[in-house]
């Protein structure tokens, strides 16, 4: 019965932590969008948005040497 006196208040501790931490999540938007990052993983691009100044650069370099071979 005594270990009743210290595990009641330890309970109510702890249940007020994960109270204020509910609502913090809240708050901050945590939950806001439960579906976009479900989608974004489908939307997976492997090509680079920019291609690199390097990858460029070769393309035209190698543009005019096979035009005058023909």
């Amino acid at each position: 019965m005594e270990a009743l006196y210290v595990l009641i208040p330890i309970a109510i501790g702890v249940m007020i932590v994960v109270v204020i931490a509910f609502i913090y999540t809240v708050r901050s938007g945590q939950y806001d969008d439960l579906e976009g990052p479900a989608y974004r993983i489908l939307m997976d691009d492997d090509d680079p948005r920019i291609p690199h100044q390097n990858q460029s650069n070769r393309k035209l370099a190698k543009a005019p040497a096979e035009e005058t071979e023909h």
